[in-house]
């Protein structure tokens, strides 16, 4: 069995803070310590993927991301924030892209840390798996033993694993009842995936239903593509759908939704109100330009890397949590 950082703690006679500034050379730590540390190391032939064979004590100065869809407009953003702000530490990354399939998850992870990064960087709430689902991310505490883990758009509990998500749940909610203080009764909601974040916007949408008075209904419920012509077309196969407005979980498909009211003739936000989240470039990129929520991805990004710098020099009092409030930028297709 292999032995992790708590082992070597344990036999150590020490916390784990204290293992991590030895590993990492701090100068926090006395030499005796240090050299027991490192006695207990050699002797249970631990190395930390984040160093070199032999006990080297200079970081490699590089961290792993992983993310699902490089092509996906959310992910690319993320991953340009990280690198932009890991470079100005000087740090290297090493990008992998798993898809969405639990297997590719495990088989990527594990070919990140064979790498001996200093850290992991997980984008996309994907990684945080399916609620009840505990196996989803079973894979992500056993690489916690390994290295931190840092997790973008999600949250999972366990030791070592670091979360900076946004309060999605509040930001539909607001949107909905945005929505419904306007007249508007039937609200559609469109969604592109059954991730740790979509169910949390799927939750704020059906609260805001219901605080209302609203039924929750199954036919004004989708999941699709993120495809902007795949939804337009979508809604319009669906001839016998009424809505006369659009909760989306990305930009992509408000989009989506707005060319099909083009179609339809419809007035934005007139006859239909259509609100988008991300509040990417494609928000600003269409006429009329989308209502959308900001979920500060740059400032959750940020957060990430000073956490992880904090951790990597042995700070014990990083908060396993980061909660980023959202902002409803209004543009011109709500009157909200």
């Amino acid at each position: 069995m292999a032995v992790n950082i708590y082992d070597v703690a344990k036999l150590s006679g020490v916390s784990i803070a204290t293992v991590s500034r030895v590993v990492n050379g701090s100068t926090k730590v006395s030499e005796k310590t240090r050299r027991k540390v490192l006695d207990v190391m050699e002797q249970c032939g631990y190395t930390p993927n984040v160093f070199a064979r032999g006990l080297g004590l200079d970081s490699m100065k590089t961290i792993g991301i992983l993310c699902p869809d490089i092509s996906d407009a959310f992910i690319a953003q993320a991953v340009a924030f990280l690198e932009e702000r890991l470079h100005q530490y000087e740090y290297d990354c090493i990008l992998g892209c798993s898809g969405y399939d639990l297997e590719a998850k495990e088989a990527h992870t594990k070919m990140l840390l064979s790498k001996r990064i200093d850290a992991l960087i997980l984008v996309s709430s994907t990684y945080a798996g399916r609620e009840g689902h505990p196996e989803d991310v079973k894979y992500i505490k056993e690489a916690a033993k390994q290295t931190p883990v840092f997790l973008i758009n999600g949250f999972v509990e366990g030791k070592n694993i670091y979360c900076s998500f946004c309060d999605d749940f509040k930001a539909t909610y607001d949107v909905t009842s945005g929505f419904i203080r306007r007249g508007k009764k039937k609200i559609l909601f469109l969604c592109d995936s059954y991730s740790y974040s979509a169910s949390k916007k799927m939750a704020g949408y059906e609260a805001a239903l219901r605080d209302a008075g609203y039924p929750i209904r199954g036919e004004l419920k989708f999941y699709t593509k993120n495809r902007i012509h795949h939804v337009r077309d979508m809604l319009l196969s669906h001839k016998n759908l009424e809505f006369d407005s659009v909760v989306a979980t990305d930009d992509g498909l408000a989009i989506g939704a707005l060319k099909y009211a083009n179609v339809k003739g419809l007035k934005v936000p007139d006859d239909i109100g259509i609100a988008g989240y991300n509040n990417s470039q494609l928000s600003v990129g269409c006429e009329p330009e989308l209502t959308s929520v900001d979920n500060h991805l740059e400032k959750m990004c940020n957060d990430t890397v000073d956490y992880m710098l904090r951790v990597l020099q042995g700070d014990t009092d990083v908060p396993p949590q980061n909660e980023v409030v959202c902002e409803i930028k209004k543009r011109c297709t709500t009157d909200f």
